[in-house]
């Protein structure tokens, strides 16, 4: 009842984001209903159902950390000063945040079983003319259990996430004391192999039949299984080299006798790489798999099918939406700071400039690694 009343007095902006994590919920609720009747219309090929739902798992690992970004950087949850003594302490904000992402993740899922259930006919008759009947297998009668365990995935992960995320640890510093000087970042090393696997994995599947190529856009079904593995594992090595590249720019404003404004934006990066990084190896390893699939997409005028589109959509707007809120959440923490320049007498066209160049070093360095993933995972697939 307390996160319910907390999200009813929220601010505009903090209920659009629940609303988006809802929306987020709701696209892959549905998704995973679709690939529910695949399998219920093709009894026979359980191998082509089975890695439709592994597809799935693409955007709902994006709708997960899209609503772990947004508990994170939710006002009405944050521990503040005072709260423990009325039994609010960290933990049961934590608590309290991730009830606030159920309720999300639920309210989401709730819609798409209403719009599944919507374009099968089983409410008010077949809409759309039946156009979706046979793609929703609108004469199969959907199992309960199944369905019930599919759409309860997105809201039970996001909470999961949410709440392990946020739980309180020893080491945490108190609600207003100053972030700790930057210290770099691990997992580079780590990072760089999980990317180099992924893309032997997936250049290594592309070949096992015969040398067959992947086409895409294409089925999903028709394409080997360790292609996904392969972007999976890429995906994973870029979003765990994030923060330490990210660490990385900020060292490399500062080389070569640096200025004030390039000191400033290379030590506001290094403190901020943890934040920052991660999202935006995600969105890295993202953009690497649009130009890759626009690389294979060909001449031809081969469009996505619905659901592909949907799914596309859906992990495209969860990443960059990620990265845009981490974003806003350090130039909240940040203001404090800007303002104490400010009263130092530094110039506002200073500050602009140093968040441009914190900016361009970014691009200087995520835009070329994108552009060689993709590049190196697109060539040995075209055949």
């Amino acid at each position: 009842m307390l996160a319910l009343r907390l999200a009813r007095g929220a601010h505009p902006l903090v209920l659009l984001r629940r609303l988006l994590v809802a929306a987020a919920s709701a696209g892959v609720g549905f998704l995973l209903l679709c690939a529910l009747t695949h399998a219920l219309a093709h009894p026979g090929d359980s191998a082509a159902s089975l890695l439709r739902l592994s597809w799935c798992a693409i955007p709902l690992a994006a709708t997960v950390q899209f609503a772990v970004a947004v508990a994170r950087t939710d006002p009405g949850t944050r521990p503040r000063t005072g709260l423990s003594a009325i039994g609010l302490g960290p933990g049961r904000m934590a608590l309290l945040s991730a009830s606030s992402t159920a309720v999300a993740g639920t309210l989401g899922s709730a819609v798409a079983l209403l719009l599944f259930l919507h374009l099968r006919g089983d409410l008010t008759g077949l809409p759309l003319d039946g156009a979706a009947a046979e793609l929703l297998a609108a004469e199969q009668p959907l199992p309960f259990a199944a369905t019930l365990t599919l759409l309860t995935l997105a809201p039970l992960g996001a909470t999961a996430a949410a709440a392990l995320a946020l739980r309180p640890r020893e080491d945490d510093p108190a609600p207003d004391a100053r972030p700790a000087p930057p210290s770099a970042p691990g997992g580079l090393p780590w990072g760089c192999t999980l990317t180099a696997v992924g893309l032997a994995v997936g250049t290594y599947a592309a070949h096992t039949d015969g040398g067959a190529s992947v086409q895409l856009p294409g089925e999903l079904d028709s394409n080997p299984v360790g292609v996904l593995v392969g972007w999976a594992l890429t995906a994973v090595g870029l979003a765990i080299a994030g923060p330490a590249l990210t660490h990385f720019c900020g060292r490399l404003l500062q080389t070569f006798r640096p200025s004030a404004v390039r000191l400033l934006a290379g030590r506001v990066l290094m403190a901020e790489s943890h934040r920052i990084g991660r999202p935006l190896g995600v969105v890295c390893a993202v953009a690497s798999a649009v130009i890759a699939a626009w690389t294979l997409a060909g001449e031809g005028p081969r469009p996505f099918g619905p659901l592909t589109g949907l799914g596309a959509a859906l992990v495209i707007a969860c990443t960059s939406a990620t990265l845009l809120i981490a974003a806003v959440d350090v130039r909240r923490t940040r203001t404090e700071t800007m303002g104490e320049l400010r009263g130092l007498g530094a110039p506002a066209g200073s500050l602009r400039l140093a968040a441009a160049l914190r900016v361009a070093a970014l691009l200087l360095v995520f835009a070329p690694l994108t552009w060689a993933v993709a590049t190196l995972a697109a060539a040995p697939l075209t055949g």
